[in-house]
C-alpha cells in the first residue's frame, strides 16, 4: 500500500487486514514513489499495489506523471500484476459526460491541481505495460470523514455532492483487487 499514512491509505490497510491479507504499508520515508527501482524494491514479494499518494512538496504536474512512470515501470519489474490507484473525481466525467471540474459552481482555485492528478491516470494509460492490469477509482465526489459507513458502494459518474466515507472506499479498493472487474480505466465510486 503506497501512501498507508494518509486517510485512505490506512482505510485500505485497515480493509486489507481484515479480509486477511498480508500488507506492507508504504510511507514517503521507505522509498521514493517516483523512482521506479523503489517502487521495484517495495513490490517485490506482492501481487497487487493500492497507490494513494501525494506530495506537497512536489509540483503536481511533474508528481502525478512521475509517479505514473514509476509505478509501471516497478510494479511490473517486481512481478505485480494488479494495480489499484486512487484518482481525483474532478477529472471525471458527469452524467452529462463533460468533466466535474467543468460543471457550474465548481471550485476553480485547484484547477492546476486536478488536471495534474489528470495527467498523472493519462500517463498510466500510454506508459503502462499489458502486463500490468490497472484501474484508477475515485470518490464520485469527495470522501465524507465524519459520516458512519454504509458498508457498501457502487460504481457511478462525477456528481459534485456524492460523499463516500473512506471504509467505503477501501472496499471497493480491495474488491477491485480481489474480484478485478474494472480494467484500465478510470471510475468513480459512490456510497450505496
Amino acid at each position: 500500500m503506497f501512501g498507508s499514512g494518509g486517510r485512505v491509505g490506512r482505510a485500505a490497510v485497515a480493509e486489507a487486514r481484515r479480509r486477511g491479507h498480508e500488507v506492507t504499508a508504504v510511507r514517503r520515508a521507505d522509498g521514493e514513489v517516483t523512482d521506479g527501482a523503489a517502487v521495484a524494491r517495495l513490490a517485490a514479494g506482492h501481487d497487487a499495489a493500492v497507490v494513494s499518494v501525494y506530495d506537497p512538496g512536489a509540483r503536481p504536474a511533474e508528481f502525478f506523471p512521475a509517479v505514473a512512470r514509476a509505478i509501471a515501470a516497478g510494479l511490473p519489474a517486481a512481478g505485480v500484476g494488479r494495480l489499484v490507484s486512487v484518482g481525483l473525481a474532478s477529472v471525471l466525467p458527469t452524467a452529462s459526460g463533460g468533466p466535474l471540474m467543468d460543471t457550474a459552481g465548481y471550485p476553480q482555485e485547484w484547477r492546476e491541481f486536478y488536471l495534474a492528478h489528470g495527467a498523472g491516470t493519462d500517463t498510466l494509460r500510454e506508459v503502462a505495460p499489458e502486463a500490468l492490469d490497472w484501474v484508477v477509482l475515485s470518490p464520485a465526489g469527495d470522501f465524507d470523514h465524519e459520516a458512519v459507513p454504509s458498508g457498501g458502494y457502487l460504481v457511478a459518474p462525477a456528481e459534485a455532492g456524492s460523499r463516500i466515507t473512506p471504509a467505503d472506499f477501501a472496499r471497493a479498493l480491495l474488491d477491485q483487487i480481489e474480484r478485478p472487474t474494472l480494467h484500465r480505466t478510470h471510475t468513480g465510486v459512490a456510497s450505496a
